[in-house]
């Protein structure tokens, strides 16, 4: 993986870690952030060191949502330059959205605008009960349109209403309460809690894992239930008689570990 300007990447135990790296301005994000994080979530995808994502910020928040000189440039822009600039950032949380590893939001101090379509784009997000969430954009005139799709598949419709027309500003439980993330910990727990969270994962198959996304996207997005007869049919079929498949059923078999388990 390559150096970015306004992330950072690393890899342990299997593990890549994307590091919201602009602390001074609590990760604010930008045009060049949306981009570094565009292309490392691509990256990751055919990167076979790496078996779970997680996606966190340097400093004391996670992310504090758009950067005021980023605004203050896209406040000259018309419409076609809004609508590409536009369509980047919806761009990257699809990325994130879809990408073939387990993704997991670790968060802290703040997810102000933008920032909760990065957490809600994860499959997994947790964060500290201190951490304060708000889906402002209302209140400068604008509304969290390219987040607004992750949002609601997190809270459903009328939670959606609440937090977005409101824009009013939440704590982690009650965060919690409208699953806009998974879990709220003290801020001494998050660790030890997502590092649980990264041992279970790592005891299913991987190939496993990018196929149940998949299947979770195109039910939920793409087929209609007839359609969907068929599909899964085929899905079982198939990953029985993958090697990975193979190896599962032998090592329940067999009572022992499957290979992919240290």
């Amino acid at each position: 993986m390559k150096n970015y300007e306004t992330i950072e990447f690393e890899i342990k135990d299997r593990v890549g870690t994307i590091w919201l790296n602009r602390p001074d301005i609590h990760n604010a994000f930008n045009s060049q952030m949306i981009k570094d994080i565009i292309d490392c979530f691509e990256s990751l995808n055919n990167e076979q060191d790496v078996r779970i994502a997680v996606l966190r910020g340097r400093g004391k928040s996670f992310c504090a949502g758009a950067d005021l000189n980023y605004m203050k440039s896209i406040a000259t822009f018309g419409f076609e330059e809004n609508y590409h600039d536009s369509l980047n950032l919806a761009k990257c949380f699809f990325t994130i959205y879809t990408c073939k590893k387990p993704t997991i939001a670790v968060v802290q101090g703040a997810a102000i605008g933008g920032a909760n379509g990065l957490l809600a784009a994860c499959d997994f997000a947790y964060c500290s009960d201190e951490t304060t969430f708000s889906l402002s954009e209302i209140k400068i005139g604008l509304v969290p349109s390219c987040i607004g799709t992750y949002v609601t598949k997190r809270v459903g419709e009328f939670g959606a209403r609440d937090l977005m027309i409101s824009g009013r500003r939440i704590k982690g439980k009650e965060a919690e309460y409208y699953r806009l993330v998974n879990k709220s910990l003290p801020p001494e727990k998050l660790d030890e809690y997502t590092d649980s969270v990264i041992a279970l994962l790592m005891t299913s198959g991987p190939n496993a894992i990018s196929n149940c996304k998949n299947l979770i996207f195109d039910i939920s997005n793409k087929l209609t239930f007839e359609e969907s007869i068929d599909y899964t049919a085929r899905l079982i079929a198939e990953m029985r008689a993958s090697k990975e498949g193979q190896e599962g059923m032998a090592s329940f078999l067999e009572k022992r570990k499957p290979k992919w388990v240290k």
